[in-house]
């Protein structure tokens, strides 16, 4: 089947920025079609992010309701229903789902189910999938079809010994041990919420140390509160001889000269990820890559003029708020609405507990790079808010520039640190100082007061400690 008319952008993938890419696009009175291989809102919204945090919510629930007793709130004996928790996070993707099928409809953005193939410039054909046959003539075309968790070659993911991320969200039963591989977000996300509900993990991580992307004291501070839950931490470590038997795995981890062999239920691969471009691009259209990402220019544009890519399809960071703001960037770059902007600053977040957030550089970079820098930092155990919550775990450090003040990078560890992180984004995006952040009046008792606190504490100001 052919469609007569000619889009204006048909966007192929819809995840965090193809939906967006869509749905703006659509605000802007163009003829838009998006091709979805599964459903609206894409690895994130179905198999990531969302129905995650709904895990991880569960997980802090639990953990809640075991310190009741700090409150004086006397409670019996608590119990997890497993299956209860992953069907309420599978519903609250369906849900999520559904409303981005609405912002279609409201944005009259043409939906398409089945993997799109651009067959060359202006031309997408569905070549599997519910609309399979479908041709879609475009003006312009977004490829945003994102990645896939990667595997370890030769080791089979059976969703039940073996699993990645996307089916370690459709697990029946809890492992009663698991081996974790890989001490990124996702992997400490994970890891906390399975030792949480009761799992034996074992976290392995490669580098010398988890959430190696993160500032090193905050590294430190998550695992010791980590080794304080019960978990395993083997930073360092590599993995070999993996052996899948029929009612559970077995694998060495080896770190330096040392060899530690575990024997555990099931194994979660939390490696990274790798570009979906299968079947994306036919024999006729060859696009510029780099190490397997498309390659973009400056307006988001391929090497093939009218052929834009946005979102985890051309590198990292991976994030979906990175994938959605670069997708409205190339949009409005695309139709002329506004110059479009290059990613500088973002916030990394990850929803374990205590919870990670930072943007800008960390100690260490500013330090390998030789800028004159200061330190602020303040420490949750002081916050009034903090320790009636009983949050009293983590800090705010902030990397200054000693000359004018200005914020280099922030970087808390500690309750509702993913929400705390955005006063410093903006601060960092309106170029704000230190001393700045540290003479706006922030409410009493709240967890932002830390934020202003971390500020003055770099000029020997901060009141509480």
């Amino acid at each position: 089947m052919s469609k007569d008319e000619t889009y204006d952008l048909v966007v192929i993938g819809g995840g965090p920025a193809g939906y967006a890419a869509a749905i703006r696009a659509g605000q802007m009175q163009k003829k838009v079609a998006c091709v979805e291989l599964e459903r609206a809102g894409g690895t994130c919204l179905n198999w990531g992010c969302i129905p995650s945090k709904a895990l991880l919510r569960a997980a802090e629930t639990y953990e809640s309701i075991q310190s009741a007793g700090t409150f004086g709130i006397e409670v019996g004996d608590v119990k997890v229903d497993f299956g209860k928790v992953m069907d309420r996070s599978r519903k609250v993707a369906d849900q999520m789902g559904r409303g981005i099928e609405f912002l279609f409809k409201k944005n009259k953005v043409d939906y398409f189910l089945g993997r799109g193939r651009i067959n060359s410039p202006g031309a997408v054909e569905v070549t599997e999938g519910k609309d399979k046959g479908t041709r879609l003539q475009a003006r312009n075309i977004m490829v945003a079809t994102g990645c896939r968790a990667r595997r370890l070659p030769g080791l089979e993911v059976d969703g039940r010994r073996v699993m990645t991320s996307r089916e370690a969200l459709a697990m029946k039963t809890m492992p009663k041990s698991i081996a974790i591989i890989g001490g990124g977000a996702i992997g400490v996300e994970f890891a906390y919420f399975l030792q949480t509900l009761g799992s034996e993990v074992t976290l392995i991580e490669m580098l010398p140390r988890i959430v190696p992307l993160e500032d090193e004291e905050i590294s430190q501070a998550l695992t010791r509160s980590f080794k304080k839950q019960g978990m395993k931490i083997r930073a360092d470590s590599k993995v070999e001889n993996v052996n899948v038997k029929k009612n559970s795995v077995t694998l060495d981890i080896l770190r330096k000269d040392k060899k530690e062999s575990i024997e555990v239920e099931s194994v979660l691969l939390s490696i990274g990820v790798t570009p979906n471009t299968d079947g994306l691009l036919s024999d006729k259209v060859r696009l510029d890559t780099e190490r397997d990402y498309i390659k973009v220019d400056e307006h988001y544009q391929t090497s093939i003029p009218g052929i834009y890519a946005a979102g985890d399809i051309i590198g990292p960071p991976w994030l979906a708020h990175v994938a959605t703001w670069e997708a409205i960037q190339a949009v409005n770059g695309i139709f002329g609405h506004a110059a479009p902007k290059r990613l500088k600053d973002y916030p990394a977040c990850t929803y374990c507990h205590p919870q990670l957030a930072s943007v800008g550089i960390t100690e260490a970079a500013a330090r390998e790079a030789g800028i004159d820098y200061k330190i602020g930092k303040f420490p949750f155990s002081a916050s009034g808010k903090a320790v009636a919550i009983n949050a009293p775990q983590g800090f705010v450090k902030l990397v200054l520039g000693r000359k004018y003040g200005e914020v280099l990078g922030a970087h808390v560890i500690g309750a509702d640190a993913t929400e705390l992180i955005a006063e410093y984004v903006l601060a960092m995006k309106a170029e704000i100082t230190a001393d700045e952040v540290h003479s706006t009046i922030h409410a009493h008792p709240t967890m932002s007061e830390a934020l202003m606190e971390a500020a003055a504490s770099a000029y020997d100001e901060a009141i509480h400690i």
